[in-house]
């Protein structure tokens, strides 16, 4: 059962509690940004970029993220040829 909570998180280079906060951050932004855009529709002068804002931020993060962890990989992965 154990290796059930940490078979993703490892996956994407995270530990359990490192994805637990990121997977929070991003579902937590995203249910910010619906109530706005709930509230965009029902007043459109109100908010009129927070949702489109939010999904260019979120989608930064997580392929910064992504690259960032491929490159550390990389960057052992060498690290450890050269030795």
């Amino acid at each position: 059962m154990g290796l059930s909570f940490t078979r993703h998180p490892a996956s994407v280079g995270e530990t359990y509690g490192e994805h637990f906060a990121s997977a929070s951050y991003f579902g937590l932004r995203m249910i910010g940004a619906g109530v706005l855009c709930l509230v965009h529709g029902v007043l459109p002068f109100l908010f009129t970029t927070n949702g489109s804002r939010t999904i260019i931020h979120l989608h930064e993060r997580m392929v910064t993220n992504r690259h960032r962890q491929q490159g550390q990989k990389i960057n052992a992965a060498s690290a450890t040829a050269a030795n």
